[in-house]
């Protein structure tokens, strides 16, 4: 098939290199603008770029799809299917209606359930046992056109938002080979969504980071892993500002303040929380590299009883 995809991140680089090897014709990719990274503020090629560029595909960025030259382009090309992988920007009626079959989007999550910008990051953090994949018709709403079909995935209790979109973009990766082929073949089914099970899953931001030990332990530890790569959960320790890549849920005695540190070895530390207590096993001081908290513990002194 004629397929012009469009993605950024490095979960829709997966189901890229899915289709080309699956021997699709890739004729154009889209992607978001190149963005100012790092102190240097050089400029960076996203990850889809990268790889498209890699296997000769001609790349296009626009910053905004929906102008008329863009949606020219994309007809001049005439593809078959127009494939989407979390591109970062709605596609207009004008190119919807272009390909013979549509435009198709591999969306993370068991739709309708989380649709939107974070269903990855908010299905760890709302305690979601398990996700997937869903390839969808995509329509003028916001991820709310016929389903196509899913694939079903685990979420590990060690799972963080990114070793959960590495087992989804692998997931998508196969699930739109097979859609792909129903589209070709005419067995391709559409499934309306049923809009009473939906839920949005918000843009994520640094102040969802900060953490309140009001909560019981158990939430604090799902945010943790769900904010991971970005923004990550975060704390004040000592006066500074303190990521938190590792904890685990501890029992703590009754009487004591949450925030309240309430055991310190050479090893680890435990905070009390609303409920329960946060063992604290893996962390990032500011203006540090991340480290467990033996190695934190080697440099700053902390005390039972302290209130962070």
């Amino acid at each position: 098939m004629r397929v012009i995809y469009m993605g950024t991140p490095d979960f829709a680089v997966h189901a890229l290199v899915s289709i080309v090897e699956a021997g699709h014709d890739v004729v154009a990719c889209f992607t978001q603008p190149d963005k100012a990274k790092g102190r240097s503020k050089k400029l960076q090629p996203t990850p889809v770029k990268v790889q498209a560029m890699e296997y000769d595909i001609p790349v296009y960025q626009p910053v905004k799809l929906r102008e008329q030259e863009n949606v020219d382009i994309i007809r001049e090309y005439a593809p078959d299917v127009i494939v989407v992988a979390a591109y970062g920007q709605i596609l207009p009626e004008s190119i919807l209606n272009i390909p013979k079959y549509g435009c198709v989007n591999i969306h993370a999550s068991l739709l309708p359930k989380y649709r939107g910008a974070a269903p990855i990051e908010w299905a760890i953090i709302d305690g979601e046992k398990e996700t997937g994949v869903t390839t969808m018709y995509m329509a003028k709403g916001l991820d709310t056109g016929d389903m196509i079909e899913h694939s079903i995935v685990s979420i590990g209790d060690d799972d963080t938002g990114e070793t959960l979109t590495d087992k989804l973009a692998a997931s998508g990766a196969q699930l739109i080979l097979s859609t792909l082929e129903k589209l070709e073949n005419g067995t391709a089914v559409r499934t309306p969504q049923d809009d009473s099970l939906s839920c949005y899953a918000s843009m994520l931001n640094k102040g969802m980071g900060d953490i309140d030990f009001n909560e019981p332990a158990e939430k604090i530890e799902r945010l943790v892993r769900g904010l991971q790569p970005w923004p990550c959960a975060y704390t004040g320790i000592g006066g500074k500002n303190v990521k938190i890549y590792g904890a685990k849920v501890v029992s703590r005695e009754d009487g004591i303040a949450p925030g309240e540190i309430t055991m310190v070895t050479k090893k680890t530390f435990a905070i009390a929380c609303g409920q329960d207590a946060l063992q604290i096993t893996r962390l990032q001081p500011e203006g540090k590299k991340p480290m467990d908290a033996a190695a934190f513990l080697a440099g700053n002194k902390l005390t039972a009883g302290e209130h962070i």
